[in-house]
């Protein structure tokens, strides 16, 4: 089992929740969290994130790497989350992390930076 399969069947499931779906916000955490709108996904997202960064501090300091799985898991979860809200699929990001893949990151954040500025008039 890839990891792209286990993305793919979660967005599956997922979007199964969406409203235009009829997922029932009574029957499912993730119909709810759709059915609350962006405020609410997005506010989980923020949560996760600090949680994160917090268990990899934890880490740091000798902690648990479990932990540090957990809590990327559920960032990772509601990430999904927002992408089926807004019409895209872990294979979007995918695309998006191959194309970046053999590029530095310097050069990357050059780039759209100097992309920013012609898009700006400058």
């Amino acid at each position: 089992m890839s990891t792209t399969d286990t993305l793919a069947r979660l967005a599956n499931t997922i979007e199964t929740r969406l409203p235009a779906h009829g997922g029932d916000p009574e029957a499912s955490y993730v119909a709810r969290l759709l059915h609350k709108g962006s405020d609410a996904f997005l506010k989980k997202i923020g949560e996760e994130a600090t949680e994160t960064v917090m268990a990899a501090k934890d880490v740091d300091a000798g902690g648990d790497k479990a932990k540090l799985v957990y809590e990327v898991a559920d960032l990772w979860f509601h990430t999904l989350v927002a992408l089926a809200h807004y019409g895209l699929r872990p294979e979007d990001i995918l695309a998006e992390l191959e194309r970046r893949e053999g590029t530095s990151g310097i050069e990357e954040k050059a780039l759209r930076k100097a992309q920013a500025r012609e898009a700006n008039g400058h």
